[in-house]
């Protein structure tokens, strides 16, 4: 018997076509998965979400603070935002999403966090350029900033602004940190030059593999998390 597919949203946007649909898999019957394409190809999935999770539960960690106010570029599927929304430590979650599509799968019930999200106080959710935002000046400061929108620093959805994977994109982002603020990026490869930019822009650098296996192709794959401290303190 075929598996089940369902599209459940398709439409243009700026970076392209983007559907949200829901299958069952065929490796796995009774498994149920939501997933994104952007232009016919694999963007991201409700199947393997680990890495998307260490994000947020490592960055509130490496803080160690209370009543954290957290800003998260990209919204996805939402598996960042839960698990940040998750952790005691947070008190507020901004989610900016370049996409109005995006938000409104949400709002509509489309994505299996919908009501979850969309019931959670704490939660305030933003059309606009997360790149844009840390670009420019802060209007206000935040203790963990998140950020899951590109593939990669070298792998970048659409004509975004590449100045952001520099060192003078990430001073301009740690300007948005309050005082022992940390900034979390996520990318499915290793980059030896980001890491590099990263350790001459925040004085506490962590790197964090994240290894899960891949059921769906048999392959063993890591995701890698970058995060930067700022100090609570001028030196």
């Amino acid at each position: 018997m075929a598996a089940q597919l369902e599209i459940l949203a398709y439409e243009e946007t700026p970076l392209g076509i983007l559907c949200l649909r829901r299958r069952e898999l065929l490796s796995r019957p009774g498994t149920v998965v939501t997933e994104i394409t952007l232009n016919h190809e694999f963007l991201m999935s409700s199947y393997h979400t680990d890495s998307e999770q260490a994000l947020a539960r490592i960055g509130v960690e490496m803080h160690g603070g209370e009543n954290l106010s957290v800003l998260i570029g990209g919204l996805g599927l939402g598996y960042t935002t839960n698990a940040a929304l998750e952790m005691d430590a947070v008190t507020s979650v901004e989610v900016i999403e370049l996409l109005g599509q995006v938000i409104r799968w949400l709002e509509e019930g489309l994505v299996p966090l919908s009501e979850k999200l969309s019931d959670d106080h704490r939660l305030t959710l933003i059309e606009g350029d997360g790149y844009l935002r840390l670009s420019q000046p802060p209007s206000t400061l935040h203790d963990l900033i998140l950020i899951d929108i590109d593939h990669s620093p070298d792998d970048r959805l659409g004509c975004v602004d590449q100045s952001f994977y520099t060192e003078s994109g990430l001073e301009r982002a740690r300007e948005h940190l309050a005082p022992g603020g940390v900034l979390g990026i996520w990318s499915y490869e290793e980059n030896q030059e980001f890491a590099e930019a990263m350790s001459k822009t925040f004085d506490d650098v962590r790197i964090e593999p994240v290894t899960h296996e891949n059921l769906l192709i048999n392959q063993t794959q890591t995701d890698w998390l970058f995060f930067g401290r700022k100090l609570e303190v001028s030196p």
